[in-house]
């Protein structure tokens, strides 16, 4: 009976004091519970942050891509303006150029013009060449009077001369085949009019001139003149091109074909050119 009741009474202490520490339990597990759901909902708060935050951003990203566009298109906007007014100017200076140079020939003229007005009370002097003589004619002093020449090397070129008009007389006599006469014109004309906008023209033909008379050393002179005297002109691709075929003459080919490749490297869309690569063939394997 004693062991009965010991019993009972330790069951009912078990049961007992079991009791308070499930409550206690529970009480845990409440606490545990609530600060779960706190924590999903700040999780909860933080995802809608961070979406937001996104949002901002994407937003911002596509402000910023707009205005960097604004920005490229501004700038290639100024990029074409610039380029346009450097274009302008360019073409304004080419064409100051042109009237400088059409006022230096006018002015070369109007003082042709001066001086035959004030030649008109007295003769003008002229160099003639005489006509071609028939020789059945007998008397020289019979043929009609010779037409009036450039003046050769040392002559005074007539006071009433313009430079078109001395130029025309020259080329004449070139295109005449009367080489060494034409030398003497054109060095002439350089005389008299040195700031000619043809005076580059008559150094080249004199170039011309000399090569087609056969003295090809004289003729590369002449042509190297042009490339020094008047760097800037358009007579530089045929005057090398020119000089080329002179040093090939002289049998002298590697300046020749140095010439022919300056004319293609440094003028590629001159007619030159295409003269200078045909050439060029021809002289590459000769030494």
């Amino acid at each position: 009976m004693r062991k009965s009741g010991a019993a009972a009474l330790v069951l009912v202490g078990f049961f007992v004091g079991a009791r308070p520490a499930s409550a206690d339990a529970d009480k845990e597990h409440r606490l545990i519970l609530a600060e779960i759901r706190m924590l999903q909902e700040e999780q909860q708060q933080l995802r809608a942050a961070l979406l937001n935050l996104g949002d901002t951003l994407k937003a911002l990203n596509t402000r910023l891509d707009a205005d960097a566009g604004r920005t490229q298109k501004a700038f290639a906007d100024q990029k074409l303006i610039v380029e346009g007014v450097a274009e302008t100017t360019r073409i304004l200076r080419e064409k100051a150029d042109e009237t400088n140079v059409r006022v230096s020939s006018m002015t070369q003229e109007l003082q042709s013009l001066r001086q035959t007005v004030s030649s008109m009370s007295t003769p003008a002097a002229t160099v003639t060449m005489p006509a071609a003589v028939d020789p059945a004619a007998g008397d020289p002093n019979a043929a009609a009077a010779g037409t009036t020449a450039p003046p050769a090397a040392g002559a005074t070129p007539p006071a009433n001369l313009s430079p078109t008009q001395m130029w025309d007389r020259v080329y004449a006599v070139y295109t005449g085949g009367q080489f060494d006469l034409a030398v003497e014109g054109f060095q002439a004309y350089i005389r008299t009019f040195p700031t000619s906008p043809q005076a580059d023209d008559a150094q080249l033909y004199i170039g011309y001139s000399l090569y087609s008379a056969g003295k090809y050393a004289e003729a590369s002179t002449a042509l190297q003149r042009v490339i020094s005297n008047y760097p800037q002109s358009d007579s530089v691709p045929p005057a090398y091109y020119k000089l080329g075929l002179a040093y090939e003459a002289l049998k002298q080919f590697e300046p020749a074909r140095r010439a022919f490749e300056t004319v293609i490297k440094n003028y590629p869309k001159a007619y030159e050119a295409t003269l200078a690569q045909q050439s060029l063939v021809r002289v590459q394997d000769k030494k």
